[in-house]
């Protein structure tokens, strides 16, 4: 019986130095192939040039470079880019590119769904399907960059998904995307956002890689907490901020709240007194947005005026407040308005051909949409 071939872009960096040492070759290989998977995107061990032919036949005899399908891109007036990405298993994810001067912060997805139903984000509305593989996750990032053909400068796990739900494969993408014969993203330019998984946070705040926490937090009482951010009740707040607090001290980087405005749920004079003596304990940054058109009418995002008014209230609190501007919202690109296995979109055969060496094997569809 033949042996089935693996995805190589599945293995971390130490794994991928016991696989060089299993074939009798020196450890810097490993430093080698990432830059040729990560820095050049490349799809083919043939083009790995100082690698011997005989070095190339023996991966090509256990291993193939995962890769995903671009069944969708579409480019919203703002300059933001949504891809829809076919998986082998005939399920599809989203990934956001955002255009902001010279940045470009790519928005990744890290599971098919989300088990956690918060009521207002669409994201987890239709469930949980699986985790994301290692490759999956870095998968976006290699294909986002050759259909642009444009470097990636920030990363942040927003999309689909809660991050800390597949911690090991995301903290080896993390390590990937901030290993110097990676991506070479700073780690301070990658950021994590959770719906407020202690025993995650506690386990990040233990690696030693000084990234960007975010903490989708949306109330400022368990009572409200529990309906919009379902979590909470196993992890209410006060148990929430120890874990946020332990972060800061062990990592030295300040935690950033999250907090989606909406109109009569949320956004009293109450509720921004309150956010602001949170934000003060914890000595957290606060980002606020509109929450976004999703599928229910209960939540309806708070006007601009009241935005600024629930920001000055926060403010008096000495709190550093910013408003973040929406992206992509006209292609249901902005938070949580992404999908799994969109509509109308064509899925790949689940029993199709379980390689794939073509970074974008063809898009499917292109347009631009008004906002």
């Amino acid at each position: 019986m033949s042996r089935v071939r693996k995805d190589i872009c599945n293995l971390s960096f130490e794994e991928m130095k016991e696989v060089f040492c299993k074939l009798g070759e020196p450890p810097y290989r490993a430093r080698q192939i990432f830059r040729w998977l990560y820095n050049k995107s490349l799809t083919d061990f043939k083009g790995m040039t100082d690698f011997s032919r005989n070095l190339t036949s023996k991966l090509e005899k256990m291993y193939f470079i995962g890769s995903l399908e671009c069944q969708m891109k579409e480019k919203a007036t703002d300059g933001t880019s949504k891809f829809l990405w076919g998986l082998k298993d005939g399920h599809s994810i989203e990934t956001v590119l955002i255009r902001q001067g010279y940045r470009r912060t790519l928005c990744l997805s890290t599971q098919v769904g989300c088990k956690f139903g918060c009521p207002f984000c669409v994201s987890g509305s239709k469930g949980f399907v699986r985790n994301l593989t290692l490759s999956e996750i870095l998968g976006q990032a290699s294909g986002a960059v050759e259909a642009d053909n444009e470097a990636v400068t920030n990363i942040v796990f927003m999309g689909i998904g809660e991050p800390l739900d597949n911690f090991d494969r995301v903290a080896e993408a993390v390590k990937i995307f901030n290993h110097p014969d990676g991506f070479r993203i700073g780690a301070r330019k990658i950021t994590l956002s959770t719906c407020g998984l202690v025993p995650g946070i506690l386990k990040l705040s233990r690696m030693g890689i000084q990234i960007e926490l975010s903490v989708s937090l949306h109330a400022t009482t368990d009572a409200l907490r529990n309906h919009l951010v379902p979590v909470n009740r196993k992890f209410p707040l006060e148990v929430l901020f120890a874990a946020c607090e332990k972060y800061t001290r062990q990592t030295g980087r300040r935690v950033t709240l999250e907090y989606a405005v909406m109109e009569g749920v949320n956004d009293s004079t109450g509720d921004a007194l309150r956010l602001a003596g949170m934000a003060a304990r914890l000595n957290a940054k606060v980002n606020l947005i509109s929450c976004n058109a999703n599928h229910s009418p209960d939540f309806r995002g708070t006007a601009q005026e009241g935005l600024r008014r629930f920001q000055k209230s926060v403010m008096t609190g000495g709190v550093e407040v910013t408003v973040r501007r929406k992206k992509g919202e006209g292609i249901m690109a902005a938070c949580g308005q992404l999908v799994f296995d969109r509509p109308g979109m064509k899925p790949q055969s689940k029993t199709g051909p379980q390689e794939n060496n073509t970074r974008i094997r063809g898009v499917k569809a292109e347009g631009i949409r008004q906002e």
